[in-house]
């Protein structure tokens, strides 16, 4: 059989081959832009940059998290989930940055001898601490000590980090003199560290960008290194979040940018020591399940991208204290990744690639920018006195939460393909959704909280009519958008079968039991008939009536005849649910405060 061999092509081909589908059409359409400015285009062609590799070889060890507040039940967790194949462990305190409302609540001797009964603290496992202050650091140092673990053979990261817990605060605490004496003290007692977390979850889970959480990883790692004169006394911490290419570069970029400052400061660079957690701004207490996926995209992406270690929060970790089954799941996400996949196993393999390569240079060239901004300021700790921090990344976080409303950032399963019967999922019994502090510097926020809040605010309450003027069929793209927007804010929504007359839609809706409607039907049929469509259906008692599509010069007209709002691919989801909302409880409705 003969093999005819395809025919080469170019950069240059591919364009015009490009160019001549969007007939006509700006080719820019197919150019992204980042959260943080960086353009990303269609195609790249292969490219050489500096390698990000691990210290240690092979793949990243899948830790899991531990924030159950009893210490019987948080002992019981930890040698189920050792016996089940994790490489380590995360023992999250309460009051910790990243507790989340949960955590071990007492940390004196008899209680943290409870927590790790049978245990063994030096047998190679990794324990990552997630502390509050640092009383609890040296408390579980006191542990192992009492347990008579070799504790020069601990692979034990104290997670020391005063910078971040200002962060988060927005007070002074803890200095970052009193953590170089506090490092000494656990030295001279044999404990090899990392004690130093140079953590930026804060900003991400704050709304931040990719580019801002680098900046304040290496800001704080600066400071670090200048109390401790130590890189090795240092691991860093960043979210992993479903945004596979972001997270993947993010995480090979904090490596080219530390080696950068071991070189500015005259050290021979040498590889961090790098831990992700997945995000908790991902995570969504509506159709929680879609989690699961989201932290396989966030371990899969920190993971490829250098991480040492992955933990990933419980799929149920927004609704309440997860159970067994919802701390497996999390667990043998990362297994199956490892052990099935065989992920992890090769060293950098996002390295030559165009795409890759070009968003981890860009993330480098805007971290170091702001990085340079903070250090001109007299550093990070002079930067979260003054509030520089915070004003950019809540200024970022607006940004983010608009794109959310607007569904230009879509959330699966909440803003995009909602579904109203989704069944309950069970949590720990007597535990509650966390509440977290509305006060502080950097609040963490989830980005499905403003859907959520008006579901709840739906509950039983009112039903959306969707007016569709016309056959269903020649509809069903109009119509399946304002179901999924309605949807989306807890609104059920009932569609009418097809109306040829105003009158006749108007009394499709008094059958219907509905309080409020929603216009859908062509363009065409907008200029025909909207008006007289919109006000059959105020008289026959809509309390509001929106119409599916954007409002062009009828706009006013159209207001006139009754049409109260309108709902498009870019409109404020959020705010136009609220209206729907306001208009139902002025219809005596049940609909709930939001």
């Amino acid at each position: 059989m003969t093999q005819t061999a395809l025919p080469a092509r170019s950069q240059a081909d591919w364009r015009a081959a490009a160019e001549a589908a969007l007939k006509g059409g700006a080719f820019d359409k197919l150019v992204s832009v980042t959260a943080d400015g960086l353009a990303l285009e269609p195609l790249y062609a292969g490219r050489v940059g500096p390698r990000a590799l691990r210290g240690e070889p092979g793949p990243w060890k899948a830790l899991t998290r531990l924030d159950h507040p009893s210490a019987d039940d948080f002992a019981a967790q930890a040698r189920e989930d050792l016996e089940n194949g994790a490489d380590g462990l995360t023992v999250v305190f309460a009051g910790a940055g990243v507790a989340y409302g949960f955590g071990l609540s007492r940390s004196d001797g008899p209680s943290l001898h409870r927590a790790f009964d049978g245990v063994r603290l030096d047998e190679g496992k990794r324990i990552r601490l997630e502390i509050a202050d640092f009383d609890q650091a040296s408390a579980f140092a006191a542990l192992a000590e009492r347990s008579g673990a070799d504790v020069g053979r601990m692979d034990l990261a104290f997670g020391l980090d005063p910078l971040g817990a200002r962060a988060r605060s927005g007070a002074a605490g803890e200095s970052v003199s009193a953590l170089a004496q506090t490092v000494g003290a656990l030295r001279r007692r044999g404990f090899v560290g990392p004690f130093a977390a140079a953590d930026a979850r804060a900003v991400h889970d704050a709304g931040g960008t990719p580019a801002q959480e680098l900046a304040f990883a290496l800001s704080a790692g600066v400071s670090y290194l200048r109390a401790l004169e130590n890189s090795a006394h240092i691991e860093f911490r960043l979210a992993a979040d479903a945004d596979l290419f972001a997270t993947l570069a993010k995480f090979r970029a904090l490596r080219l940018l530390w080696s950068r400052v071991e070189q500015a400061c005259g050290l021979e660079p040498k590889p961090i020591r790098l831990s992700a957690s997945s995000a908790w701004r991902m995570m969504s207490a509506v159709e929680p399940y879609v989690n699961v996926m989201r932290a396989a995209l966030a371990a899969f992406g920190a993971g490829l991208g250098g991480a040492d270690d992955v933990t990933l929060l419980p799929f149920s970790q927004a609704i309440g204290l997860p159970d067994a089954f919802a701390r497996r799941l999390a667990r043998n996400t990362q297994l199956i990744e490892l052990r099935e996949a065989r992920l992890g196993f090769v060293a950098d393999p996002a390295a030559g690639a165009g795409g890759f390569e070009a968003m981890t240079e860009g993330l480098c060239e805007k971290a170091w920018g702001l990085f340079q901004t903070f250090k001109a300021g007299g550093g990070l700790d002079k930067a979260l006195e003054r509030g520089v921090v915070q004003l950019t990344v809540v200024t970022s976080a607006a940004t983010l939460m608009r794109d959310v409303a607007s569904v230009k950032s879509p959330l699966t399963g909440v803003s995009a393909h909602p579904h109203l019967d989704a069944e309950r999922i069970a949590v720990l019994p007597d535990t509650a959704a966390p509440t977290l502090a509305a006060q502080g510097a950097l609040v963490p926020l989830r980005l499905s909280e403003p859907f959520e809040r008006l579901r709840q605010a739906a509950e039983a309450g009112p039903k959306m009519f969707l007016a569709t003027i016309g056959p269903q069929a020649a509809n069903a793209r109009r119509l399946d958008f304002a179901r999924e927007a309605f949807e989306a804010g807890g609104i059920a929504t009932i569609a009418s079968a097809g109306a040829d007359t105003a009158e006749a839609l108007a009394q499709e809706f008094r059958a219907s039991g509905a309080v409020v409607a929603c216009l859908c039907g062509s363009d065409e049929t907008y200029g025909e008939r909207a008006p007289d469509s919109a006000a059959a259906l105020k008289n026959a008692g809509a309390g509001a009536v929106y119409l599916a599509g954007r409002p062009d010069e009828r706009e006013a007209a159209w207001r006139e005849a009754g049409v109260d709002g309108f709902v498009y691919a870019g409109a404020d989801l959020v705010a136009a649910v609220k209206g729907v909302l306001r208009a139902a409880r002025e219809q005596g409705n049940r609909a709930k405060d939001f």
